[in-house]
Formats: C-alpha cells, structure tokens, sequence
C-alpha cells in the first residue's frame, strides 16, 4: 500500500498579501526598509507618522530608489537582524519642490515626492513582520522581490488606552483608526456614552471650527462622518473639501466639553455659541452661524 503524499509545506509571503489586497503587478510598488539612525529615524519614539512621512518622502537623487518609482510605497522599519515591521504605505503623486526652509545645496542633492497615506494593509500596520532578503543593504526594492519575502508574523492588535475627555487631541488618521480599528474599541465606548463641544484645529491655516455632539450622534456618531468625507457636513468645511480633496488630513480634533446624555439640548447649544464666541471662530474660522 502506497502511503498518502506528504503535504507540501507552504510559506506565506508578502506576495500573498498584496494578491489578497487587490495588488495585481508587484511592479507597480515600491519596498522601503528603514533602519534607525542618527541622521534619521533615530530609535521608537520617532515612529510617528508625521516623522515616518517626512523622512521617507525626501531620497537622494543618486539613491536606490529609481528615478521613476511606482505608485504605491509599502515602508518597514528593521527589526532585528532581517526582520522588518510594516510601517504604513503610501500613494506616490510624483516629484514636488524641495521644502522653503531646504538649503539650496541639499535641495539640489535631494528629490521630494508627495506621499499620500494609503488604506492599503491598514489593519496590518505594526502587526505584520516580514523577512527581508538578505541583500539588507538594499533598502529600496521592486514589489517583485515579494515573493522572497517571508511572513514572519502577524501580531494580536494592541489596544490603545483611552486618553481621557479632558486630554483628548488627536490628528486626523487617529480619528480614523479609533473609528474602525479593533485597537480603540475603548475609544468608541466613551465617544458613544456623551455629547458636548468639540474643536477642530486646522495645522496649515490655524482656523477653527466649533461644533457639537449631541443627541442620538455624541461624539463617536458625530466624528465617524468627518472620517467618511473630511467635512461632517458642515459647509464652510465642504467648500474647503472641494478644493482641497485631503486638506481633512491637516485636522486635529479635540474635546472642549462633555455632558451627560440627560443634558438638555438647549444648554448643549447654549455652550456651543459660547465657545464660537470666545474662539472668534465665526469671525476668523470656520463656522459660519
């Protein structure tokens, strides 16, 4: 009698998660692999994605990435001998000017791309590690070299502690998260328990906008339609949406105060007029009554 065949053992690969991500040329992304260093990413506390943008968007003119790179950017950061950590992934809109505060010599040296976040592999970020080739100097390379690259491991979510309503100032990409990642289930619990006043701070103009949470909505209902279309509705925000399809990613949101959900609504709207009043924000923001 014939014994059955063994099975064949089976590696997964990054290449099995861009197939399973919709990705169907590999050529068409780009793999970037940072290390910590000083002139850089210097160690964890600089993982940040604002930090991670910055540093992955500028690239010598003479370095590894081509001079016409693809469309999509996966970014890692090692992790140990070949190990790499899924950071994030990127659009590529292509070749921008340097920076106004760029030293003309560096700016002639460097290229500067606009780097857009991208949803792809989200819920994977932090969590996937993958086993670079062992060409580690090659910090840059084809979607292709995928295939090589084993899965090393795909850790639990952690969850990320709620900061607190009188701490609370997150970005835009948080906001995101903490509406659908798994990571702030904690968040969506208190966001959806109360109602009250809310800021939302524009980075690149310094305007403001004063709104209000309340009903059946409160602040998780409220907040999950700015993460939808980058304006919640509200029109002056809608306008500036029209011309500017990812200014929503300049956005910081912040908690002026909570009430209890028994609050009656005209005290909710009472503290609402209030804090446009005192922020000038129909004068110099965003609200518009």
């Amino acid at each position: 009698m014939t014994n059955p065949a063994q099975p064949k053992h089976f590696d997964l690969t990054l290449d099995h998660l861009l197939t399973a991500a919709g990705i169907e040329d590999n050529a068409a992304v780009l793999l970037v692999r940072h290390t910590y260093k000083p002139d850089g990413l210097r160690g964890p506390a600089d993982m940040t994605l604002n930090k991670v943008l910055a540093y992955t968007r500028e690239q010598r003119r003479k370095g590894k990435v081509p001079a016409n790179p693809p469309s999509l950017w996966l970014t890692f950061i090692a992790d140990g001998g070949r190990r790499s950590r899924f950071v994030t992934a990127y659009e590529n809109f292509g070749v921008v000017d340097a920076p106004d505060h760029i030293p003309w010599k560096r700016a002639q040296a460097h290229r500067w791309f606009d780097l857009r976040q991208s949803e792809l592999l989200t819920s994977l970020r932090d969590r996937l590690v993958i086993e670079w080739t062992s060409d580690t100097i090659n910090w840059a390379k084809s979607g292709r070299s995928a295939e090589a690259m084993r899965v090393v491991e795909i850790a639990d979510p952690e969850a990320v502690p709620f900061p607190g309503y009188d701490r609370f100032v997150v970005d835009y990409p948080t906001l995101q998260a903490a509406v659908d990642d798994s990571r702030y289930a904690s968040w969506r619990t208190a966001l959806a328990a109360v109602q009250g006043i809310y800021l939302i701070a524009d980075k690149k103009t310094g305007k403001l906008y004063v709104g209000k949470a309340d009903g059946s909505e409160r602040f998780l209902g409220r907040w999950a339609s700015y993460t939808r279309d980058g304006h919640g509705g509200n029109v002056l925000l809608k306008e500036l949406a029209t011309t500017d399809a990812n200014h929503s990613q300049d956005f910081v949101f912040s908690i002026l105060r909570v009430f209890d959900p028994t609050t009656p609504t005209a005290e909710v709207d009472a503290a609402e007029s209030h804090y446009k009043e005192a922020l000038l924000t129909r004068l110099h923001g965003y609200n518009k009554n």
